[in-house]
């Protein structure tokens, strides 16, 4: 194999790659990426066993071929060469010699037969979908995934049809909950309830940054697949029931507050410096019209700050973690967000009054 190809074509491509490989492999043939030259174009395919990659690259193959070299290695290197080098990869005995320029690196392949076989079972469910709602999805929701491995069936986005017409993505961490809905795309109709892990959530966002094309989806009851350009990301689903998230949505919360968006995260940024490290906890006294936001701390510090609200209910005190709380109000592109409130130990439910497609759920905390 002998190809030479511009340093942007490659160092683009292996930036996804790269996120996919896990840095630690039990299995050395897992810590590299597979490079196919053929018809004056570049594949590149990595895998982590849960999640595969696959994408292109142009390039001027003057001998075709395949090999596997270290896809943290290849990116390093790719990376701190001089914009607009062009890289010559050449394979032979056993060895790949990347050279650009006055450098030049040797690196030692593994056989292209020892890469695992990239799954390619029929995915029924076919759908398209536009980049900006599935930003969306993934922007209004990921801050809740939960990160905790004993409740693996939380440790994604669950994507599901709530009604006959919207799709709906939730997550959760137990703290806090994010749920946002779009309108079904033509064709997603028979898709099944799926559990995304946060991995390839995460990946998958980066994707989506500066693609303006629909996104083809394809689903199976056991695996997601995404085509993004010409980059094909495929993950195994999560294998578990996803809680009854629907129970711990408040109804009847009658306690209703209007607050200026800007003015509330700044002053829950600024009282929360004061705040214990380990809870993170702030208090809201709320009256008719006023907002007093306060921490304290064990070392005998405090804060507090007030802010003018629309609200004319009774006094009521409720704490939250300022971080979730936070984590929230930065999802809100409104100006107003309402906060509905029972009382300080019942969830509180958190939304733009103008933005039925978004909700969030908040547990309070003792202060």
């Amino acid at each position: 194999m002998k190809i030479a190809i511009d340093r942007m074509n490659l160092l683009r491509p292996l930036s996804h790659i790269n996120s996919v490989v896990e840095r630690r492999n039990t299995i050395p043939i897992l810590s590299n990426v597979v490079l196919n030259a053929v018809s004056q174009k570049l594949s590149l395919t990595a895998t982590d066993m849960d999640m595969d990659i696959v994408t292109n690259a142009p390039c001027s193959v003057s001998i075709e071929g395949a090999t596997t070299i270290s896809a943290h290695l290849l990116f390093e290197i790719v990376k701190k060469l001089p914009d607009g080098a062009e890289v010559q990869v050449q394979v032979a005995d056993g060895h790949a010699q990347i050279s650009s320029g006055r450098s030049s690196f040797k690196l030692p392949t593994l056989p292209i037969e020892d890469f695992p076989a990239i799954n390619s079972s029929d995915m029924p469910v076919k759908f398209l979908v536009a980049p900006s709602d599935l930003r969306n999805l993934i922007d209004t929701t990921k801050f809740a995934v939960s990160m905790e491995e004993t409740r693996y069936y939380l440790n994604g986005i669950y994507i599901h049809f709530s009604d006959t017409t919207n799709l709906t993505a939730v997550a959760t961490d137990g703290h806090r909950l994010a749920l946002s809905q779009m309108k079904s795309p033509p064709g997603s109709e028979s898709m099944p309830a799926v559990i995304i892990p946060r991995k390839a959530v995460l990946e998958l966002r980066k994707l989506l940054d500066d693609e303006s094309k629909d996104i083809e989806v394809k689903i199976s009851e056991s695996r997601a697949e995404f085509c993004v350009g010409d980059i094909r990301l495929t993950t195994k689903l999560i294998d578990g029931s996803f809680p009854d998230y629907k129970r711990v949505i408040p109804t009847s919360n009658d306690k209703i507050i209007l607050i200026n968006v800007d003015l509330f995260i700044a002053a829950v940024d600024r009282v929360s410096t004061i705040a214990s490290d380990k809870s993170r906890a702030i208090k809201l006294n709320i009256g008719p019209s006023q907002l007093v936001l306060s921490a304290t701390n064990p070392d005998a510090s405090s804060a507090t700050e007030m802010l003018e609200i629309e609200y004319n209910g009774e006094i009521i005190d409720i704490g939250f973690n300022a971080k979730y709380l936070l984590d929230i109000l930065n999802q809100i592109k409104g100006k107003i967000i309402a906060v509905e409130l029972a009382d300080s130990g019942s969830p509180s439910l958190l939304r733009d009054p103008e933005d039925e497609a978004n909700i969030f759920v908040l547990m309070p905390m003792r202060v």
